[in-house]
């Protein structure tokens, strides 16, 4: 099985690759699509080697704007499109199509439930916040949909966010060279952090929640003695 998952990634990362130098800006902006749209393409790889081909000058320049730049507005414009395109699936699908979504991407009832609950206290740092955490960054975008979250605010934060985490991946391209691929180990890890630090968030904020909903009723059978 391990092997099966290592060929997998292998070939996923190849992809990119191939695709990024094939069509350059257009290759990222549609691979960065894909991943804003939740599908496992990886930003660390696509970015990282934006970064490599910019440092070694494999990325055409036009009107004179640095390859490294024009590399970040195309995979921020595309995640932030592609993220555009989940929340679309949050607003307009509603909870029937998320929970239909949510069999391919462990999202039941009751974890949806907390999620909208989250958004009605925390919808619009959670969307900019969530951009800087691996696994996390791509699955905001639904619930922001579904608690109808100003679609141009969603868009605007969801595009900032975009920026700092694809300025940090190039960077990263930039330091590693033809390292690069390095930087998947250092992500690797990363990930277990990022999924700790979010369940002891959602820990705090369940815990939040459920004492404002007890301090509620509290205070209702209050005003009705």
């Amino acid at each position: 099985m391990t092997s099966v998952i290592t060929s997998l990634i292998e070939y996923v990362v190849n992809l990119t690759i191939m695709i990024i130098r094939d069509f350059n800006y257009p290759g990222i902006f549609f691979l960065m699509f894909l991943e804003g749209l939740l599908l496992p393409v990886p930003s660390e790889v696509i970015m990282a080697f934006s970064g490599y081909l910019a440092l070694t000058n494999q990325l055409p320049v036009y009107a004179g704007i640095p390859a490294y730049m024009l590399a970040l507005i195309a995979g921020s414009l595309g995640n932030a499109v592609g993220a555009g395109t989940a929340y679309a699936i949050g607003y307009y699908g509603g909870r029937p199509a998320v929970l239909r979504l949510g069999k391919y991407i462990k999202l039941d009832e009751r974890a949806l439930s907390k999620t909208e609950k989250w958004f009605e206290k925390y919808g619009a740092a959670s969307v900019f916040l969530t951009r800087l955490v691996p696994v996390f960054r791509t699955f905001i975008s639904i619930p922001a949909g579904l608690a109808r979250m100003n679609f141009w605010k969603f868009f605007i934060l969801t595009f900032l966010g975009a920026v700092l985490w694809d300025s940090m991946l190039i960077y990263l391209g930039f330091i590693l060279g033809s390292n690069w691929q390095n930087i998947l180990a250092l992500f690797n890890d990363y990930t277990y952090a990022a999924l700790a630090l979010a369940f002891l968030v959602l820990i705090y904020v369940y815990i939040k929640l459920r004492n404002k909903s007890a301090n509620s009723i509290a205070q209702a059978d209050k005003v009705q003695k």
